[in-house]
Formats: structure tokens, C-alpha cells, sequence
């Protein structure tokens, strides 16, 4: 039998390079928001007739709410308890996490109040008024977070019961030791599969998008799309303010470094981001780079890991603008009390916001609906934007996790500032052969030595096909 030529032999053995869809379904989107914008303007009623399509949309997004909020806090809770564990590091990582992304969100409530991207675009009609409910008192309020069941909390419409839950179960599981092990890595089972068909049901967006935008244009006609723009303008705005007035003010006191010394050493990284609106597709150059700038392996090992959960700035500034965007489109504006009330509960479930497509927007319409259920059909507005928006939020979400590495590696003294200043020159370029299949491997082993586990096998359940995937949000 002849033997098949050396060359035809590795053509063969050679993997298929997967197909990146990202772009197709980024183009649909677009091509769905102007069809749509168009059929507003030119066939009101018409337009005005789709407004199921949108609905239908955003029930199939409420649909996951519950399931995603769930397993996004145990798994959380998780993770903070195995960062604590390694010491003064994770510690300190944790505290400056939360309290970036507190600040991230206050400002995303700060702006959109002064910007008011949704004023003048009163949608609420007679739906909207029949649907919203009487002010609770306190005790009720307080009440109504205590579900019937343990079970009923998932499969009821209260997302504060399901907030609850997941807080205890989270804890009980940290309080079982070994033994509750293999229930956390039951969950993470269970959140990829729930990621999974958040993907399938994101991949209808286009359709969503269309439905929403003709029936809202159709209704109030440009008012509509010069709220929008003011919206993804306004949310630009704040996220480049917060990178360079915030983090690199931060970055300049605590260091000396200047932030556009980084950007421009991460310069490939946000090309990287900018194609496929995810933070999380530069991951391993992010943790490559650390390295390779000076800051020491345990410290890039814990803070990059956790900081893809609990440090997404921009996704922080998204949550709270498009927040105040439905609430004012729709004729009701969120009174402080609820602002602030809102704000505690996207602290706490707007981690891992950024995990997977569509997850941001199942946040969004968690936080809605926790606080105002009338609100959550409103989310039909971003769906047609947020793609816009995701760029945004994953450079913004980048950059702070790259700053923080920085801080946190000057504060524990584990940074050689010589190098640093080496690299940010020019001196020391840093290498791409460095950037193998292997030295990624390298770095997740020392993430899972340095106690960072249950971020990296998440990650790895999701990382196969998630940049070909990924429509939005999000890190």
C-alpha cells in the first residue's frame, strides 16, 4: 500500500480551526436595530404590532434570571472563601474589588441621573401602570425575602428570595468543608449548562432586537433613537473618565506609573477585546504580562483570576445606567431609596456578571425585577444597544484588573519596580513566544496552587468556543 505523503498526512491530522461567529451575529444585530428603527419611522402601526416579538425575547432572558443569580452567588462565595484563604494577597484583593466596584457603580447612579438618557421617552402606557404594585412597608418588604421553600425560591418570580438562598446555601457549603466539595462542583455543572442555553437563547437576540426597537421607534419615533445614542455616549464618556481620571489617578499615586504607559504595553490585548467584546479573550496574555512587567507569580495568580468575578468595573457602570435608562423610559423614575436599595443588590449579584454571553443582561432584569417588576420588559430597550455598549465594558473591566494587579503587587512589595520601569519603556519588550499552549497551563496550575480553583474550572467549562460565541456583555 503506498504511503500518503508526509504533507497530506499532516493536513489531515491538523484540528479544524473553529469558525468565529462572533462577527455574523454582531452584524445581524446591527442590520435588526436599523431594519427595525427604519419600520418605526416608516410604518408606525405596523412597528407597533411587533412589540410581542420583544416580549417574547425578554421572557426567555427572565426565564434564566433566577437559575444565573443562583449559581453565580454559590460559586461566588466559593471563590471569595478560597482567595481569603491564601493570605494577605487575596485579602487585600477582595477589599479593593469591592470597593472599586462599589465606587463603579455609585458613578454609574451619579451619571445617569445628571445625563437622564431616558427623560422625554415615555413608553409606560396603560401596561406599565396596571402592572406596577403599591409601595411595600419595611416589614413587608422584609418578609417577602423569606421564601416558602427552599425550592419554591427558585421557581417563583421573587429575585430577592432567590438572592437569599444562594447566599445561604453558599455559606452552608463553605461550612461543610471537603464535604461540600462535590456539591460546588455539581453547581458549576449546573451554571454551564445554564450558560449554555443562555447562549441559544442569545443567538434569538437579532430577532428580540428587531421587534423591540420597530415597536418603541414606532411609538415615540426619534425620540427613541436620540435616547439611545445619549445612552451609549453617555456610558462611553463615563468609562473612559473612569479609566483615566479614576484608575489612572490611583495608578499615579500609589506608583508614579502613568496609565497610558500600561495601555500601550496591553496595546494588543485591547485589539484582542475590541474584536470579540470580551475581557475574558485576553486572559492569558493579561496574566503573561503581569509576569513578564515585574509583578510576582502568586500575586498575578490570585488577583487576575478573581478579578474576572469580582472586579468588573465597566459591567458596574453598564448596570446602573441601564438601570435608570428603563426606569425613566418607561415613565418611572427609581426614587433613591430604590437607587440605593438597586445599588446593594448589584454589588453583590453583578458578579460573574460578565462570565458569559447575555449574563449582563440577565443581571440587569434580576435587579429590575428584585426591586420593580413593571421595569423588567423595559430591558427590551438595551437588548438592541447592548452590543454597542460591550466594548465598553470589557476594555473598562480589563484595564481595572490590569491596574489592580499593579496596586496590589506595590502594596505586598511583590513587584520589582526596576523592571517595571524597564518594560513600560520599551526596553524589555515582552515576548510572544512566551504565549504557548503551554506557559497558559503553567499559569492556570499556579492560579489553582494560589487557591483560585473554582474561578479557573468555571473559566475552563466556558472557555471552548465562548470568543465565537460571545454577543455582549459581561468582566
Amino acid at each position: 500500500m503506498a504511503k500518503m505523503p508526509a504533507q497530506s498526512a499532516a493536513s489531515v491530522d491538523k484540528p479544524r480551526k473553529k469558525v468565529d461567529k462572533t462577527h455574523f451575529l454582531y452584524i445581524a444585530v446591527i442590520v435588526a436595530v436599523i431594519a427595525g428603527a427604519i419600520l418605526g419611522l416608516a410604518a408606525p402601526e405596523v412597528a407597533k404590532s411587533l412589540k410581542p416579538i420583544g416580549t417574547a425575547f425578554i421572557g426567555l432572558i427572565k426565564m434564566m434570571i433566577a437559575p444565573i443569580i443562583f449559581c453565580t452567588i454559590v460559586l461566588g462565595i466559593g471563590s471569595i472563601a478560597k482567595a481569603a484563604t491564601v493570605g494577605k494577597v487575596g485579602g487585600l484583593a477582595l477589599g479593593y474589588f469591592m470597593l472599586m466596584s462599589t465606587f463603579a457603580l455609585g458613578i454609574g447612579l451619579v451619571v445617569g441621573n445628571i445625563v437622564k438618557p431616558g427623560a422625554g421617552l415615555d413608553i409606560s402606557g396603560a401596561t406599565y401602570e396596571t402592572e406596577s404594585k403599591e409601595a411595600e412597608g419595611t416589614v413587608d418588604f422584609l418578609l417577602g425575602i423569606i421564601p416558602d421553600t427552599l425550592l419554591s425560591s427558585l421557581t417563583g418570580t421573587s429575585i430577592l428570595q432567590t438572592l437569599f438562598v444562594a447566599l445561604l446555601v453558599g455559606f452552608a457549603l463553605q461550612k461543610m468543608g471537603t464535604a461540600g466539595k462535590p456539591i460546588l462542583r455539581g453547581i458549576g455543572h449546573i451554571q454551564a449548562l445554564v450558560f449554555r442555553i443562555l447562549i441559544m437563547v442569545m443567538w434569538l437576540a437579532p430577532i428580540g432586537a428587531f421587534g423591540a426597537i420597530a415597536a418603541v421607534v414606532g411609538e415615540t419615533g426619534v425620540q427613541a433613537i436620540v435616547s439611545m445614542f445619549t445612552l451609549m455616549a453617555a456610558f462611553y464618556v463615563t468609562c473612559i473618565i473612569f479609566i483615566v481620571v479614576i484608575l489612572g489617578g490611583l495608578l499615579k499615586i500609589v506608583t508614579g506609573l502613568n496609565i497610558f504607559k500600561l495601555m500601550k504595553y496591553l496595546g494588543r490585548e485591547y485589539l484582542l477585546i475590541f474584536s470579540t467584546s470580551s475581557s475574558e479573550a485576553a486572559l492569558p496574555r493579561l496574566i503573561a504580562k503581569m509576569e513578564h512587567l515585574g509583578v510576582s507569580k502568586p500575586v498575578v495568580g490570585v488577583t487576575v483570576p478573581t478579578g474576572y468575578s469580582f472586579n468588573l468595573d465597566g459591567t458596574a457602570i453598564y448596570l446602573t445606567m441601564a438601570s435608570l435608562f428603563v426606569a425613566s423610559a418607561l415613565g418611572t423614575p427609581l426614587a433613591l431609596g430604590e437607587q440605593i436599595s438597586l445599588l446593594i443588590f448589584m454589588i453583590i449579584a453583578s458578579k460573574g456578571a460578565a462570565g458569559v454571553t447575555g449574563a449582563g443582561l440577565a443581571t440587569l432584569a434580576g435587579g429590575l425585577q428584585s426591586h420593580r417588576p413593571d421595569l423588567v420588559d423595559g430591558v427590551g430597550l438595551i437588548v438592541g444597544i447592548d452590543r454597542f455598549m460591550s466594548e465598553a465594558r470589557a476594555l473598562t473591566n480589563f484595564t481595572g484588573n490590569a491596574v489592580a494587579t499593579v496596586l496590589i503587587g506595590t502594596w505586598t512589595k511583590e513587584i520589582e519596580r526596576g523592571q517595571v520601569d524597564e518594560v513600560l519603556a520599551g526596553r524589555l519588550p515582552f515576548d510572544e513566544a512566551t504565549m504557548t499552549a503551554g506557559h497558559f497551563e503553567d499559569a492556570k496550575a499556579d492560579t489553582a496552587e494560589d487557591g483560585a480553583e473554582t474561578k479557573t474550572d468555571i473559566a475552563e467549562a466556558h472557555i471552548t468556543g465562548r470568543e465565537a460565541e460571545r454577543v455582549g456583555a459581561t468582566h
